[in-house]
């Protein structure tokens, strides 16, 4: 008994030998406890953002540009300077200075945005509306200068500027990158004056790609969900290699969260022009267009989508003197492929003034080329919305909407051409197709199918024949905004369901 014990003892003292002997060797280290950290922490100087391998942290970022970015106090007299207002436009209503109304009231007007050095000599770009109608502009450094700038030149369309500084010293300036090759959820980062907090910088990511807000022929916006309020108009959006893919414009009013900026290569389109000659003409032929869609397709009974069809051919415009008419498809533009109505507005905007090009048109299923002179964009001109008078004997539809014939008094309220032909839509159901596809109280309906509707029998015998699956084209002029637009309104299979309206507002 004690010989086998003796023998229990040893055994077990070797045991733990071997248990310590491991240990101490770093072969059978103890598993950490759950809360304790599993790595050491890395310093903050080395940390870089997720996504963004190989690039500088956001650190060192804000270190390397906040130095080119500047803060801009722009002033004028009495009533000569546009300050903020609320803009009008699509959801969310961005709160952009300048876009707004104009205040007639006395006194000096003040207004501070944000800005970003592009060169060693003192040129900073920023936003029109930040500078627009400014009489004199001071421009503050990071080192705590402060200095007088002038306008260069300036474009509304784009809501870009370009101001400049004179400088004894040479001035450090930020790399511009290419917005073309952002993608949704990549970081960025945002530099500005936020409520006079100067040279904040915030961080998020790129939230969209071509936001329309304003004008749908040229917004392109870039939406984020960096931090971005009043006073960071003008300001960069930098990518994760600390290039200035963005200019910070716009804010939702309804949001903390959502803000938009210019891209950066559209206002690298535009410097060549704004530094030589202070504004931007573009190419412009006069028609308002949408993009053919699978829905414009089947109602139209075109072979193929794609291309941009014509809505409406302004009076006087180079479009009607080329010969387009409304529902001609343009499919490309000196044998380069139109893919929709925003490629084609690029390309013709692309142009200058009193250049020709050669249409390629689909009409009524054949192929005809048209050769067209470019006349310079002109600033769009918006009449205030209102409600159209209800009228009484009016008639209904299966579509969910009503209407009546145009009289006297609409349309010398709404200035409706002499010549306009149609019948007025007075109610449009709460929850209908028309009213999925943007067909409005006011709206004048010309044609339905390409059928002219001249009376409200016209517009039942249109209908009449509708059927749940139809997709069904309206051809509607709007007295709001005084253009054609043409409306798809699909009915679903098992009865009424959303459709797209899709068309742009307005093409130059």
């Amino acid at each position: 008994m004690t010989r086998r014990f003796a023998a229990i003892t040893v055994c077990l003292a070797m045991a733990v030998g071997a248990m310590i002997g491991l240990v101490l060797a770093g072969n059978l280290t103890p598993a950490p406890a759950y809360s304790e950290p599993k790595a050491r922490v890395a310093d903050p100087a080395t940390v870089r953002p997720a996504g963004a391998a190989g690039t500088a942290s956001f650190a060192d970022i804000a270190e390397r540009l906040n130095p080119a970015v500047v803060t801009i106090d722009a002033s004028a007299r009495g009533s000569r300077y546009r300050r903020a207002g609320a803009a009008p436009g699509p959801e969310p209503s961005p709160d952009l200075p300048g876009r707004g109304t104009e205040r007639d009231r006395d006194g000096p007007r003040r207004g501070a945005g944000t800005g970003f050095l592009v060169d060693a000599g003192g040129h900073i770009l920023t936003n029109h509306h930040v500078v627009d109608g400014a009489e004199r502009i001071i421009v503050r450094l990071s080192d705590g200068r402060t200095l007088r700038a002038r306008t260069v030149g300036s474009d509304p369309d784009t809501d870009i500027a370009l101001i400049k500084i004179d400088s004894a010293t040479t001035l450090p300036y930020a790399t511009l990158g290419n917005s073309d090759t952002l993608r949704v959820g990549e970081w960025v980062v945002a530099i500005g004056n936020p409520l006079a907090y100067e040279h904040t910088v915030t961080v998020g990511v790129v939230s969209f790609l071509g936001r329309k807000l304003f004008d749908s022929s040229f917004d392109r916006y870039i939406q984020t969900d960096a931090a971005i309020n009043l006073g960071n108009s003008g300001g960069p959006l930098i990518n994760a290699r600390g290039e200035v893919v963005g200019i910070n414009a716009a804010v939702s009013s309804r949001a903390a969260s959502i803000g938009f900026a210019v891209p950066i290569n559209q206002a690298i389109a535009i410097l060549p022009q704004l530094r030589d000659e202070g504004r931007v003409t573009r190419g412009y032929i006069g028609v308002k267009l949408r993009t053919v869609d699978a829905d414009v397709q089947r109602s139209l009974r075109l072979s193929s989508a794609g291309g941009a069809l014509v809505q409406d051919v302004a009076t006087g415009s180079p479009a009607e003197r080329a010969g387009l008419r409304p529902y001609d498809v343009i499919t490309a533009v000196d044998g380069a492929r139109v893919e929709s109505d925003d490629d084609l507005i690029s390309t013709v905007a692309r142009r200058r003034p009193g250049t020709s090009a050669a249409l390629t048109v689909l009409r009524d299923g054949r192929m005809v080329t048209l050769a067209v002179k470019l006349a310079e964009r002109p600033q769009r001109d918006r009449r205030p919305d209102g409600d159209a008078t209800v009228p009484s004997g009016s008639r209904g539809s299966p579509l969910g909407l009503a209407v009546r014939a145009i009289d006297a008094d609409f349309a010398a309220r709404y200035h409706v051409p002499d010549q306009l032909r149609g019948v007025v839509v007075w109610r449009v159901d709460a929850v209908s197709p028309a009213l999925d596809a943007d067909i409005e109280r006011g709206d004048v309906i010309l044609e339905i199918d390409r059928r002219p509707i001249h009376s409200v029998d016209d517009f039942d015998r249109a209908v009449a024949s509708v059927r749940p699956g139809d997709v069904v084209a309206f051809y509607v002029y709007k007295p709001s905004v005084d253009e054609r637009r043409l409306a798809t309104v699909r009915i679903d299979e098992a009865g009424p369901a959303p459709a797209r309206g899709g068309e742009s507002p307005a093409a130059r």
